[in-house]
């Protein structure tokens, strides 16, 4: 399971011009999803994600959490996130798992952040064309692969 993580002052996804979902300062979540992917890397990624300290504290440190802040967060799925470009110029997405093994996994995922966090996580639609639009702060980017621990 791979999760982009972004810092963001805000953030929202829209389908088909209405807005679905919005948050104010926290973390958008792209979540990418594959076969060998279960529990233990939902509990892995949403442990690590709700207690990253990532956000400054008084001094300017990134020092604090989500939590910390009381952020928001927001879920994407994104199976692009699994794409393998080893051999020519067409990513292949044949890691990325189908729609009856991701989208339990990603209401999973969206559950276990939820409860983590002590509010609801807000979310995107699993298969939607959406638009996601954000302002990263700072800008934060990370990058987290529960099959590549670094």
């Amino acid at each position: 399971m791979k999760v982009v993580i972004q810092r963001v002052r805000e953030a929202s996804v829209s389908i088909r011009g209405a807005v679905h979902s919005r948050i104010g300062q926290g973390l958008l979540l792209l979540v990418g999803i594959e076969d060998r992917d279960g529990e233990e890397d939902i509990e892995f990624l949403t442990s690590k994600v709700s207690n990253l300290r990532i956000f400054d504290d008084s001094e300017g440190v990134m020092n604090l959490s989500i939590k910390d802040i009381a952020g928001e967060a927001l879920v994407v799925s994104q199976f692009t996130l699994m794409a393998s470009t080893k051999k020519g110029n067409r990513p292949s997405y044949i890691k990325a798992s189908r729609p009856e093994v991701a989208i339990p996994l990603y209401e999973s995922f969206c559950s276990s952040l939820s409860e983590k966090l002590g509010k609801p996580a807000a979310e995107g639609v699993f298969g939607a064309d959406m638009q996601v639009a954000l302002i990263n702060d700072g800008p934060v980017t990370i990058l987290m692969d529960t099959h590549n621990k670094e």
